[in-house]
Parts: C-alpha cells; sequence; structure tokens
C-alpha cells in the first residue's frame, strides 16, 4: 500500500480488514456458477506468501478459474491456493466447479501441464481442451537458438 498510494499502514490494521471480510469471501468462494461457460481459462501464478503457521515466505501456486459468460463478461469462478501447480488438485478443482453448478465448458484454455486436458474431460467429458497461445509460443520458443 505505501509503494502503490504512499499509504503506511500496520500489519494489524491488514489483519483487522482481512478478518472483516472473511465470510463475505467464504460466502463468493461457494456461490452457485452459471450451467454452461463458452470459454473457461485456468491456470496457475506462482507468488510469495506467508506462511500462517511458520511465517515464512514461501513461493505458493494460485490456481485461477476464469470464465467468459454466454453474454462476454469475465467472470472469476475462483482461486486456490496449493504448494505447488498439479493435474491432481486441478482435477479437484474441476470436481468442486461441477458441485457449485457447472454442468459444461465448451472450451478449456490451459497451459502445457501434463495430465491437464484428462483432469478436465473427467469432469466435462464433451469440453474441447485448448493450449493457451501464449504457452504455445513461449514453449516453441524453448527450440529456437538465442541468435
Amino acid at each position: 500500500l505505501e509503494e502503490l498510494y504512499g499509504l503506511e499502514v500496520s500489519p494489524d490494521l491488514i489483519s483487522r480488514v482481512t478478518d472483516a471480510v472473511l465470510d463475505e469471501v467464504r460466502e463468493w468462494r461457494s456461490r452457485a456458477l452459471d450451467a454452461v461457460y463458452p470459454v473457461v481459462i485456468f491456470d496457475a501464478l506462482r507468488v510469495k506468501i506467508r506462511d500462517k503457521d511458520s511465517r515464512i515466505v514461501k513461493n505458493k501456486a494460485v490456481y485461477l478459474a476464469l470464465g467468459i459468460t454466454a453474454e462476454g463478461q469475465r467472470e472469476v469462478l475462483g482461486l486456490w491456493i496449493a504448494d505447488t501447480e498439479g493435474a491432481k488438485f486441478w482435477l479437484g478443482i474441476m470436481n468442486e466447479l461441477r458441485n457449485r453448478g457447472v454442468a459444461d465448458i465448451l472450451i478449456a484454455v490451459v497451459d502445457g501441464l501434463k495430465g491437464f486436458p484428462e483432469a478436465i474431460t473427467a469432469a466435462f467429458p464433451q469440453t474441447t481442451v485448448q493450449t493457451c497461445v501464449v504457452h504455445l509460443v513461449r514453449h516453441s520458443l524453448a527450440f529456437c537458438s538465442w541468435k
């Protein structure tokens, strides 16, 4: 906050604000979702997070599901945190999305994680899995020389 807005706040204030919105966050995380999403983008981001038990800052995976509705609106379907990215965790997310009302995803956009397409089609068998163009280009560049 200080870097972005020039505001200096105490860690205690941050904790109080976070605690004040926890119920709303829990409600948002369990809300019902649309039955069909034409496109859903799935990705995991690596971020530094302070572990609440050990107080050590670690790199963790923040899983993100971004849906595009039939009206063309973007909607964050959920955020999940885990130590690493893996297809097994993604399968759990797919099952959670089904339990929250998603019946079908037409196109799932993913990175090249091994086992990820199988995790998606296990929960949504008719879904077309498409590798993200950015991930395709990034992967392709690994085969090109720097010159």
